[in-house]
C-alpha cells in the first residue's frame, strides 16, 4: 500500500456518538463544577460552529442552562439572524437579540475602516462595499499579500493590493465587531451568573483565526480540539438543521460576503484540515501531496504558512504576562 493511499481525509473520521458524550460530560463538569456557573451564554451566528456548540451545551446543561445571543449589525447577513433563531427554536432555549450597530458607529468602526480603504482606493465612499482576501495556494503566482476587493455601486469590482499599514488599519477597525459581540456576551453572563462558551474549532484555534479579547475570549471552548470536518460530523449526528449544515462558512466581518478561505486560509477548509493533520502528524509534504490534490511545493507552502500563523497565534492565546510573581498564601 502506498503512503498516499494510507493518508487520506478519512483519517479525520470520528465516532460522533462517543465524542458527543465525552464533550457533553466535559461541559457539564467545567460549567457546574470548575467554574461554578449556572449555565452558558453562546453567541449564535447561524454558522456550523456556534450551532454545534449550542446543541452540545443544551444536551449538557438542559435548555434552561443556555442563552443564545444574537448580535446583528448593519452589515450582517439577514440569514445569520434567521438561522440563529432556528437553532434556538429547535433547542427550545432562550435567546436575546442585541443590535450592536449603534455601539460600532459610536466607536467609528465603519468610519475608520472606510478611511483605511480609501488609502488604496481613493474613490471608496457611499454605496461602495469591500472585503479583504488572501491568494489561494492553487495560484501559481501567489504571494502571501492581502488585497482589498472593492465593489462599486454599479457592481463593478476591482482587486487592489493593500499596504501593511492599510491592512492593519482595516483589521483593527473591523475587530471592533468581535470585541463588541463578546462584551455583550459577558454582560449577559454576569447578569445570569453564566459562563461564556466559545465556538472556535481546531483550525481556527491553532491558526489564530480569532480576535484577541473578541471571539477568542471564552470560559469554555467545547470544540477547539476538533477539526472543522469533525465539527460537521457532530452536526450531522446532533441533528443541526440541514440548511445550516449546507451553508458555506462565512466571516460576517465585511459588507461583501466572503468565505473564510478568502480571508485567512489558503485552501478549502477540508484541505486545510487535512494539511493541518499532516503537519501535526509529521507527514512529509511529498507524502501528503497526492492525497491532498496538490503538488509537493504547494503542500510545503501550506505547512510553512501553518507554522507562521502558529507563531502569530501565540500572542492571541497568551494570558496576561506578569512582571513580578504573585503568590497566594
Amino acid at each position: 500500500m502506498s503512503t498516499c493511499l494510507a493518508v487520506s481525509p478519512d483519517v479525520l473520521r470520528i465516532d460522533a456518538a462517543s465524542e458527543t458524550e465525552r464533550i457533553v460530560a466535559g461541559i457539564r463538569n467545567i460549567v457546574f463544577q470548575q467554574l461554578n456557573r449556572r449555565g452558558v451564554v453562546i453567541g449564535v451566528s447561524g454558522g456550523i460552529d456556534s450551532s454545534v456548540v449550542a446543541f452540545l451545551c443544551a444536551r449538557a446543561l438542559g435548555k434552561e442552562g443556555v442563552l443564545a445571543l444574537f448580535t446583528p449589525e448593519t452589515e450582517s447577513s439577514s440569514d445569520s439572524l434567521r438561522l440563529g433563531r432556528m437553532v434556538a427554536e429547535v433547542l427550545c432555549v432562550r435567546f436575546t437579540v442585541e443590535d450592536i450597530t449603534p455601539i460600532l458607529k459610536a466607536a467609528q468602526c465603519y468610519e475608520r475602516r472606510d478611511e483605511a480603504v480609501r488609502r488604496v482606493v481613493p474613490e471608496y465612499g457611499d454605496g461602495y462595499r469591500c472585503r479583504i482576501v488572501l491568494p489561494s495556494a492553487h495560484d501559481p503566482q501567489r504571494c502571501a499579500l492581502f488585497s482589498v476587493v472593492v465593489q462599486a455601486p454599479d457592481r463593478q469590482t476591482q482587486w487592489v493590493p493593500v499596504s501593511a499599514e492599510a491592512y492593519l488599519s482595516i483589521v483593527a477597525a473591523t475587530n471592533f465587531k468581535q470585541r463588541v459581540r463578546k462584551m455583550m456576551e459577558y454582560y449577559y453572563a454576569d447578569l445570569l451568573q453564566y459562563a461564556v462558551a466559545g465556538t472556535s474549532n481546531r483550525l481556527e484555534y491553532d491558526q489564530g483565526f480569532f480576535v484577541k479579547n473578541g471571539d477568542g475570549a471564552a470560559d469554555v471552548k467545547p470544540i477547539a480540539h476538533l477539526y472543522k470536518s469533525q465539527v460537521y460530523q457532530l452536526a450531522a449526528y446532533l441533528g443541526v438543521p440541514q440548511e445550516i449544515q449546507m451553508r458555506p462558512p462565512a466571516t460576517e466581518i465585511y459588507p461583501v460576503e466572503q468565505s473564510q478561505e478568502d480571508l485567512y486560509f489558503m485552501l478549502s477548509l477540508e484541505m486545510m484540515d487535512f494539511c493541518l493533520y499532516g503537519k501535526n502528524s509529521g507527514i512529509p509534504a511529498a507524502d501528503l501531496s497526492a492525497a491532498a490534490g496538490l503538488n509537493t511545493d504547494q503542500v510545503q507552502q501550506v505547512y510553512d504558512a501553518i507554522q507562521a500563523k502558529r507563531k502569530a497565534a501565540q500572542y492571541l492565546r497568551a494570558a496576561p504576562v506578569l512582571v513580578g510573581e504573585v503568590l497566594e498564601v
